[in-house]
């Protein structure tokens, strides 16, 4: 059975997009740490990140750096936070953080955002990614 993430990379189940490719697909997590918190995941179903095969795991963190250098372009933080926890959801995913201070990357704090905010976030951030990738 597909997991989750499988569907919404399949357009099965709706997210807020910001950046896709053949292998990879980048959405806005819908119990952000932080406003601009984004999940990238392989469009292969992995559960654990340090099973992907070389190629693919160094064409996530490729894929997950691209994302970052856009929402460090767009989104007021310090950084990009980067945490593998992977328990949630039994497929690889990579969380991106905006951050001002290693207490952002709290994950007990989950934010509810207002699904307009959410959709102006993924524009900003998709937006800044094509044109830093064109």
């Amino acid at each position: 059975m597909a997991s989750i993430f499988s569907k919404i990379a399949a357009g099965e189940i709706p997210s807020y997009r910001v950046a896709s490719d053949d292998r990879y697909y980048a959405f806005l997590d819908i119990n952000p740490v932080a406003p601009g918190h984004v999940l990238v995941i392989p469009r292969k179903e992995v559960s654990y990140i340090f099973d992907l095969d070389n190629e693919d795991y160094i064409g996530l963190q490729m894929m997950a750096k691209r994302v970052a250098k856009a929402m460090k372009a767009v989104m007021p933080c310090e950084r990009i936070g980067v945490a593998v926890i992977g328990l949630e959801v039994p497929h690889t995913h990579i969380h991106l953080i905006p951050i001002t201070n290693e207490g952002d990357m709290n994950f007990a704090n989950k934010l509810s955002l207002d699904p307009k905010e959410m959709e102006e976030i993924a524009a900003r951030i998709s937006a800044e990614y094509d044109r830093q990738n064109a």
